[in-house]
């Protein structure tokens, strides 16, 4: 690869790289927390952190003014960044969820760590543009083709680090153990085809491949997956839950997407998908169970009683008709008071708007259950903000805290255009309601990540012809 970390972009106020303390009066700031208030003064540091915020303060000499609505940058928690390449090649057909599977083989058999790197890093330029501060890429294609590693077997990570780091925002590789084609009652499938390139020989061989991953730069974190009960066998999670629990580690696991998931679990072992996690050790507060969508009764109260967190892709969840998780049993308190919590991602990147995510767990369930007001904006808001951020393990109440704008906190700042069509009529009682339901991506205006401004005026800054590069990646990474 030709890039690196050392080529992230940097805000054009300061050369690139945070100075003194700055300071920016926002029209109007919503810090994730509190209430939405008027001419807030955020100060930033030159560690990118916020250093102070002061409502209904004098700007004073030297603040630049953010005209708008701020709100702190959000956590995309679940992306396959290669699957933006099927985007307008794969919802107009029929078939299933397996049928687009197929199409998703294609793409992932022509990538190698070159042309990943090019896709990855237009597709987390996108992101940016949407406000997205931090990434969890959920990360399977490893190998070379055929399963053959590469000369570093990691080549594949340290493309997706870099083009994180050129595209501005921070990510936490969660690498997805991937070790067969699915259970039967006859004992594990083999993979084939495209899958090879997804495989270890087993849990401990993931474990020590991941383990000497070292990515480069801050902006980065190494988690763990398992890719879901169908890839990994009953008997290997216990060994990818015990390596993410070493260090504290996010653990996520795409659960129960799809009924043939849990019957041919229920053939194999005798249990659903969500009791084998349980029994393997693997559902815990660090866990992040991805979709959900079909859950029995003793699986939600597993999920709650772990304090689990449950991450909805809502664009993708319909697009690949997949179904609609139980939202509201999910999120209620158990008789000792355990509750899953929520968080949201992009997954197949059918879009890369987390506005429309929020909205989108919202509306789901209106058509589900056949009532409004399920979930109220505020948390809507926060599944994608403090939420989303300690999902990934960037922790919501200790160093390194992100999602919200406080002291201490990361500097990350995104002003919507409250002037534009969507949100004409602004109201600041009904602020956040207006952002989950009416906003889009398009109406982002300036973002910054880490004290370091990636887009201005709807712009990247490290890639201002972002469209005709995402171009070329897309075409590229397509048989």
């Amino acid at each position: 690869m030709t890039t690196s970390a050392s080529s992230r972009p940097r805000g054009p106020d300061t050369g690139g790289r945070p100075g003194p303390v700055r300071r920016y009066r926002c029209e109007w700031l919503w810090d994730g927390e509190g209430d939405v208030a008027p001419d807030v003064l955020v100060e930033v540091g030159a560690e990118g952190t916020v250093t102070d915020v002061a409502r209904a303060a004098p700007a004073g000499p030297g603040a630049e003014e953010l005209p708008g609505l701020t709100i702190p940058g959000m956590a995309n928690s679940h992306s396959h960044a290669f699957h933006r390449a099927l985007r307008g090649r794969t919802h107009d057909g029929a078939g299933s969820f397996w049928t687009w599977r197929e199409r998703m083989y294609g793409v992932a058999a022509r990538l190698d760590p070159d042309s990943y790197h090019r896709l990855a890093r237009a597709v987390y330029a996108e992101m940016a543009l949407a406000g997205i501060t931090c990434v969890g890429e959920f990360h399977y294609l490893h190998h070379g083709p055929g399963g053959t590693p590469y000369a570093d077997p990691n080549a594949m990570s340290a493309a997706l680090v870099a083009a994180a780091a050129d595209a501005g925002i921070r990510v936490t590789l969660l690498d997805a153990c991937y070790l067969t084609g699915g259970p039967s009652p006859e004992g594990a499938r083999p993979l084939r085809g495209a899958q090879l390139r997804f495989g270890d020989a087993d849990a401990e061989a993931w474990a020590d491949r991941v383990a000497a991953f070292r990515p480069d730069g801050p902006h980065a974190r190494v988690g763990a997956a398992v890719h879901s009960v169908r890839a990994v066998p009953r008997e290997q999670i216990p060994a990818v839950a015990e390596w993410a629990a070493e260090e504290d580690r996010p653990l996520h696991v795409h659960l129960s997407e799809q009924p043939a998931e849990n019957e041919a679990c229920l053939a194999a072992y005798g249990s659903t998908p969500a009791v084998v996690l349980a029994d393997a050790g693997a559902l815990t507060r660090r866990t992040s169970a991805v979709h959900a969508t079909h859950l029995a009764d003793g699986d939600v109260a597993a999920l709650r009683a772990a304090r689990c967190t449950v991450c909805l892709c809502p664009t993708t969840e319909r697009d690949l008709a997949d179904g609609v998780a139980r939202v509201p049993d999910l999120l209620a308190a158990s008789g000792t008071g355990a509750a899953a919590r929520l968080a949201l991602g992009t997954d197949g990147h059918a879009q890369i708007d987390m506005f429309e995510e929020m909205r989108g767990a919202e509306l789901h369930e209106r058509l589900r259950g056949g009532r409004r007001g399920v979930l109220a904006p505020r948390d809507l808001a926060r599944a994608a903000l403090a939420h989303g951020h300690a999902s990934l393990g960037w922790d919501e109440s200790g160093p390194g805290r992100a999602g919200a704008i406080v002291p201490g906190a990361r500097a990350d700042l995104v002003t919507l255009d409250t002037d534009g069509v969507r949100l004409a009529g602004f109201d600041p009682a009904h602020a956040i309601g207006a952002v989950v339901f009416a906003a889009t991506a398009a109406d982002v205006r300036h973002v910054m990540a880490d004290g370091r401004w990636i887009v201005r005026d709807g712009v990247h800054q490290g890639i201002p012809d972002l469209p005709r590069v995402l171009d070329a990646a897309v075409k590229e990474s397509n048989p």
